[in-house]
């Protein structure tokens, strides 16, 4: 058989590979949805909703397994190493751009051992505060004249409602004090007591509360106002045009996942949440969809490294040691 005749076939015979390996996914075994963060989360809710229709639509299981610690970066490492198989997915928060800036000696590369499935949902958060600040321009005025004395919490160091809060912090030029929390309903009764200033809160916790007028909601950290609470201004409209964070959800494989099992996992996702049913469920938790082609997603999730990195410099926060299993 002529060398050039093997040339001309073993791309067709590469390509027919793939295609099939695609056309057989997912087949006899269930697939594996590794989510770095707590069950019942704005995030693990997400996951669980879109990759629960996502089994319907390909007639398979999805199991989603809730693998926390280490500000997500214990469930990174897991789908990272996994096989590159089209079983082992991850669902994210913007904290997978986040901990390249955040943490020393990560056991992974974010960017080159990860590929993009899609963007699943934009959810904002909101710059919460106790109920003795009114505006956002009241809260910053506080701060400037008592430098220091402002304190502001998240869901840990280095997370990206942290990085969000300090976005906020050099946009509008005050010193403040960081207190991390274990979780959101700590915070959350810390500022229903007057003990902590400022929290960049879901959309779903603090609603309930902000209606009750048991706190306040000052700003949203997305471009645009929110269908759920179309009162609480941008944080553009409050004349900071550098404070806009984005908090978004996505689906990750480990980055060796063949192309068209990528393709094929992207267009489930994309078909999922073009759902009304979907979108009813993902505005429930202040958010909307957000699909992307994979090429799309890498982009982004590329700048975004490059924005939080610029943050985390900027506030001169100092990366941290990535505990590992």
């Amino acid at each position: 058989m002529p060398r050039w005749f093997l040339w001309a076939v073993f791309p067709v015979l590469l390509a027919t590979t793939s295609l099939a390996r695609a056309q057989d996914w997912p087949t006899l075994q269930r697939v594996n949805v590794i989510v770095p963060l707590t069950a019942g989360s704005a995030g693990d809710i997400i996951a669980r909703t879109v990759f629960e229709r996502v089994g319907r639509q390909v007639d398979q299981t999805f199991v989603v397994e809730n693998r926390t610690g280490a500000g997500t970066t214990i469930g990174m490492a897991m789908v990272a190493k996994a096989k590159p198989d089209g079983y082992t997915i991850l669902v994210n928060t913007a904290s997978q751009v986040a901990v390249p800036s955040t943490y020393a000696k990560l056991p992974f590369d974010t960017a080159e051992d990860f590929v993009g499935l899609s963007c699943l949902a934009n959810l904002p958060l909101l710059v919460a505060t106790s109920t003795k600040y009114k505006t956002l321009n009241d809260l910053i005025a506080a701060a400037k004249a008592k430098p220091g004395s402002i304190n502001f919490g998240s869901a840990g160091v280095g997370s990206a409602g942290h990085l969000f809060m300090e976005r906020l912090r050099l946009a509008a030029g005050y010193e403040g004090t960081h207190v991390p929390f274990r979780g959101t309903p700590e915070a959350i009764s810390e500022l229903m007591a007057g003990r902590l200033d400022m929290y960049p809160a879901p959309v779903p916790t603090a609603l309930g509360l902000v209606k009750g007028g048991e706190i306040n909601a000052l700003a949203v950290s997305s471009p645009k106002r929110i269908k759920s609470m179309p009162d609480v201004p941008t944080l553009r409209e409050a004349g900071l045009v550098n404070a806009d964070y984005n908090f978004w959800v996505g689906a990750f494989a480990p980055t060796k996942t063949p192309p068209a099992i990528v393709e094929r996992i992207n267009h489930e996702i994309v078909a999922a949440l073009a759902l009304d049913e979907l979108k009813d469920k993902i505005a429930n938790l202040g958010g909307e969809p957000c699909p992307m082609s994979p090429a799309e997603f890498n982009a982004f999730v590329r700048r975004e490294i490059a924005i939080n990195a610029e943050i985390v410099k900027a506030s001169g926060f100092k990366p941290m040691q990535a505990e590992q299993e």
